[in-house]
């Protein structure tokens, strides 16, 4: 074993983490500014295995046009639709970026991580039907949203998802809207293709098998970054000027050993999920759609159910859940101590806050983990009357770690979504948290782009480049924008 530190160059920027995130900042940094040192670590033999891999996440292109907890009911009886304008933004803002990557012939190929596939959603019972048609009117008022339909009528959703409609009974109330423009988008490829254009025209190495241990402050550059080898167990010490902590679930335990007080009082929740994935090739092709439906009363956002379309390697597939679980660890990859390493003296009151005061969401955990494959089975047929068992199988998906933040009231608050976590200086950022993460990857990382280089995107050159690569980023979008991107966006990814 080598104990001895090799200290190698300055790097400009490092990326801890091989996801959709360390992808996309790097990316975006080269091409504003390409004699930029930036490198990548990744803990995993490849890239890609973890959260961004395809059969780890949802693949939804969360773009607000079909997931209903983006758009809550009042106690007025309104929708609210504001976070579902500002997620579909943020979707299609990816998409700029996406297809600037196809016109400057990065990417020639972007149908082998997006296609088209339509988004639906779909409820029973009377008081969900009367929601979901409140929703489609609010949305249908919205520029964004003005193509979505809405229907009560059996027949019409026969067309729309034949599966689901096998065996139903005519006088079942039930509704469904549809945005015909919806996407499915393999994250896993995508990343690979990514790093494959900083590997190949940026000159950005990837360095697999390496663990970042910790992060300390250095006097003569920023920060000096401890790495061990996992496969020699060779220790180096790596400087650079700005540190980027994305390695997903594994984010918050690193977050914790830099010398910041912008980290006290975070914690993580972690979640484990499954899928049911079909194997009977005959009941795939019966459904080309994604179906989202409501989410139990008293049940977290992450177990809105859905039975959606993927594309995974190269083959049409079928999946149903997600069906969360526990588990200690904070990546699929990770330790059975993670959970307990992550408690500390500064986010115990986090930690407890958060668990005391979602204590529904632990009862909803326990339950799911009791689940038998049979039971899971009885839920998909809600969806699809006529499943059979020995048609699908499960599989394990990514590990997920929610955010718990210090609450003056509640001592801490468990947030479903991501944040960015960063020093004063912005010379260190840590992103936190799961959905929609990978779909609003561009958005999330031209913030983490604007806190640790805000010379490089307020330069009057600077600025261009970003235009070009994201037409609408920080401006305010209005429908001729919107519409007029939009139209591009499916031109150069071919949808």
């Amino acid at each position: 074993m080598n104990t001895t530190p090799n200290v190698n160059k300055d790097y400009d920027l490092i990326c801890v983490g091989g996801g959709i995130m360390s992808a996309t900042l790097a990316l975006m940094a080269k091409i504003v500014k390409p004699d930029l040192n930036i490198l990548i670590l990744e803990k995993l033999g490849k890239v890609a295995q973890e959260s961004s891999a395809a059969w780890n996440n949802a693949g939804t292109g969360h773009s607000a046009l079909c997931e209903l907890n983006y758009t809550p009911e009042n106690e007025d009886g309104t929708i609210d639709i504001n976070k579902a304008i500002s997620i579909c933004n943020q979707f299609e803002i990816s998409k700029q970026f996406w297809s600037y990557l196809v016109h400057t012939r990065h990417i020639t190929d972007p149908q082998s991580f997006i296609h088209k596939v339509p988004h639906h959603s779909w409820v029973t019972g009377e008081a969900n039907v009367d929601y979901l048609e409140k929703r489609y009117k609010a949305m249908k008022k919205h520029f964004m949203f003005q193509h979505i339909e809405f229907t009560k009528e059996q027949e019409i959703m026969k067309k729309w998802f034949p599966l689901i409609m096998h065996d139903r009974k005519g006088d079942e109330a039930m509704a469904a809207s549809r945005i015909d423009r919806g996407t499915e988008v393999n994250y896993g490829e995508l990343t690979k293709k990514l790093f494959h254009i900083l590997e190949t025209d940026y000159d950005t190495p990837v360095h697999c098998n390496e663990e970042v241990l910790d992060i300390d402050p250095d006097d003569d550059v920023e920060w000096s970054v401890k790495v061990k080898n996992t496969e020699t167990d060779a220790l180096q010490h790596l400087d650079a000027r700005h540190v980027f902590i994305g390695a997903g679930g594994g984010s918050l335990l690193l977050l914790e050993k830099v010398e910041i007080d912008e980290k006290d009082g975070y914690g993580g929740f972690p979640v484990s999920g499954q899928w049911l994935v079909c194997k009977n090739e005959d009941v795939i092709k019966q459904h080309h759609a994604k179906v989202y439906s409501k989410a139990g009363i008293g049940d977290p956002p992450m177990s809105v159910p859905h039975l959606d379309t993927r594309y995974i390697d190269g083959k049409r597939e079928l999946l149903f859940g997600p069906f969360a679980g526990f588990s200690p660890k904070f990546l699929k990859e990770g330790s059975n101590l993670d959970l307990f390493k992550s408690i500390n003296f500064k986010n115990i009151p986090s930690m407890l806050g958060g668990f005391w005061h979602n204590l529904p969401l632990t009862k909803y955990l326990m339950e799911q983990v009791a689940m038998s494959f049979d039971d899971r089975m009885d839920d998909l047929r809600k969806f699809v009357k006529d499943a059979k068992n020995e048609d699908w199988k499960v599989i394990v998906a990514g590990q997920r770690v929610q955010i718990i933040k210090r609450d003056e009231f509640e001592g801490g608050k468990l947030e479903f979504g991501t944040e960015v976590v960063s020093s004063k200086d912005g010379s260190i950022t840590c992103l936190l948290g799961a959905s929609p993460g990978a779909s609003t990857a561009v958005t999330i990382m031209l913030d983490v782009l604007g806190k640790a280089f805000p010379e490089l995107i307020n330069s009057e050159e600077g600025t261009k480049l970003l235009k070009e690569m994201v037409p609408t980023w920080n401006t305010e979008v209005d429908e001729t924008t919107f519409k007029n991107q939009l139209k591009q966006s499916e031109q150069a990814l071919r949808l």
